[in-house]
């Protein structure tokens, strides 16, 4: 080799190795890496939000630490440009009242550190979820305790303002012999930010509200819900990326209910149902439900048999199995599958791990990928 060619060498390998690197000296992700965040209840093994890094080309899971300190942050989202998560601090007090909060956070992307930009009380105990709606400038937060869910401008720099609308769920509707009790699971924008969905565990109902993104307003929509058989408890749902179904995982039923959804009307038709477990297990909850972004397979995850089935989409929306597989560990509280559709990892809240699965595309069957990877009591997870 000529000493002309070696020093070009020389010269590559360090513009190679410089654009790995940060001004600061910090490792940047390389092409094939990802950011993922996970949301925690916060004790004795967590305090609030940790980073990952994902190699995308092998499935592997890097602990980067702490990114942020906060209480019992179970749910999160992301603004489309990646840079601010929201996250719903889980609480049933917060400054002397009845509520929990929701906080915003400026996402560093080199050292992968979240940093606090606003706090607003969620005006209902128990937040578990929430969602923005297309334009960024509206997130929506279930309060689980409180039966409601709220709505709170979002400003260009990710600061939250307070509440401008809180909604009750609609408790006309009673049982036989006991009021029913609103318990707010999941909030949702439908795909062209016409339409704010709400799961109602505790009325076995989908609330179905019109949204009008230019202020904000929500009102009732007509029909105002879908209902599913008593003691359902529908807790998340999904839609299909055709826009013509929703499927809902019902958590006391182990259920995926297909709906059909007219996205002129907001109407919701229940269509057919399928268990998400094995017929001789009897005890467990579900939890999360995700569509593949091929739209071919829907996941659903189940705690207590402690797996996740995978269901191929036929005509119609109509659910058929494929796979029951293991989550190598305790009570899967979440899971998320990356952008690209080839991978998925699983929070396993009580054993306290994370389990990456491979997503065969022709088949929509899960393989596991590497060893668990443990994060104190994990029960979200963000893929940035």
């Amino acid at each position: 080799m000529t000493k002309a060619k070696l020093i070009a060498i020389t010269a590559l390998a360090g513009l190679v190795s410089a654009a790995m690197t940060d001004r600061r000296g910090e490792a940047r992700p390389a092409a094939s890496e990802r950011v993922v965040y996970v949301g925690t209840y916060t004790g004795e093994t967590s305090r609030g939000i940790y980073a990952f890094r994902f190699d995308d080309s092998s499935g592997g899971l890097t602990p980067l630490g702490l990114a942020a300190e906060t209480p019992s942050p179970s749910f999160l989202t992301a603004s489309a440009n990646g840079r601010v998560v929201f996250a719903v601090n889980e609480l049933e007090s917060f400054r002397g009242a009845a509520s929990g909060s929701v906080t915003s956070f400026a996402v560093d992307p080199a050292s992968v550190k979240l940093t606090e930009i606003s706090v607003q009380p969620t005006r209902g105990a128990g937040p578990c979820h929430l969602a923005l709606d297309h334009t960024g400038r509206y997130l929506a937060v279930a309060n689980y305790g409180g039966g409601n869910f709220s709505l709170f401008p979002v400003g260009a720099d990710g600061r939250l303002q307070p509440a401008t609308t809180v909604v009750a769920g609609d408790q006309s509707q009673p049982g036989p012999s006991t009021p029913a009790v609103a318990l707010g699971h999941m909030v949702g924008f439908d795909a062209h930010n016409r339409f704010l969905l709400a799961a109602d565990k505790g009325l076995d109902q989908v609330l179905v509200y019109r949204f009008d993104a230019s202020n904000g307003g929500v009102t009732p929509n007509r029909p105002a819900s879908a209902t599913l058989p008593p003691g359902s408890g529908p807790r998340h749902f999904a839609f299909h990326p055709n826009g013509k179904w929703l499927f809902a995982i019902s958590e006391l039923s182990s259920t995926i209910t297909t709906f059909a959804w007219d996205q002129a009307s907001g109407r919701l038709t229940a269509g057919g149902s399928v268990p998400t477990r094995p017929a001789d297990v009897t005890t467990g909850t579900t939890a999360e439900i995700a569509v593949h972004p091929n739209g071919r397979f829907v996941y659903g995850s189940n705690r207590g048999h402690d797996s996740i089935a995978v269901f191929r989409v036929d005509g119609g929306g109509a659910l058929t199995l494929v796979q029951y597989e293991s989550t190598r560990g305790h009570t899967p509280r979440h899971f998320a599958l990356d952008p690209t559709g080839r991978w998925l990892i699983a929070a396993n809240q009580q054993s306290g791990t994370l389990a990456v699965f491979s997503i065969d595309q022709n088949t929509g069957r899960l393989s596991p990928v590497g060893p668990l990877t443990s994060v104190g009591s994990p029960v979200n997870i963000l893929f940035m």
